[in-house]
């Protein structure tokens, strides 16, 4: 029951920046946790960077000196800025949302996905 739109993504010089916003919507208030996901051209889902209800981050070895992940609560957004862009970094941004079923069973919730494209 939570819905998840992502916008922001592009086409930028290696070096550059972008900022992706992800709009959260439905019952909020049961997520315990934020994150961005990447997905390259015949590669698997990673995670980028996220955040927990309690606000502990996490990032990819790779992005962490560059990615900043935040949330906005009045805003009900959850945002990525990305620095120093890196041609590795292109791939489809995937916005998740994740909560905690009664059974302990985790669900996630997904947004349809923004394009980053970084060339050299």
């Amino acid at each position: 029951q939570v819905q998840l739109v992502e916008s922001g993504g592009g086409l930028v010089q290696a070096g550059g920046s972008l900022r992706l916003s992800c709009a959260v919507s439905g019952n909020i208030f049961s997520v315990n946790a934020m994150g961005w996901y990447r997905q390259a051209p015949g590669k698997q889902r990673e995670l980028v960077a996220s955040i927990t209800a309690g606000g502990r981050l996490n990032y990819a070895d790779s992005v962490k000196d560059r990615f900043t992940i935040s949330r906005d609560n009045a805003k009900n957004t959850v945002d990525l800025q990305m620095n120093s862009l890196k041609p590795e970094d292109t791939a489809v941004y995937y916005c998740n949302a994740a909560r905690t079923a009664r059974t302990g069973y985790q669900i996630n919730y997904w947004g349809q996905g923004t394009q980053v494209t970084v060339s050299s």
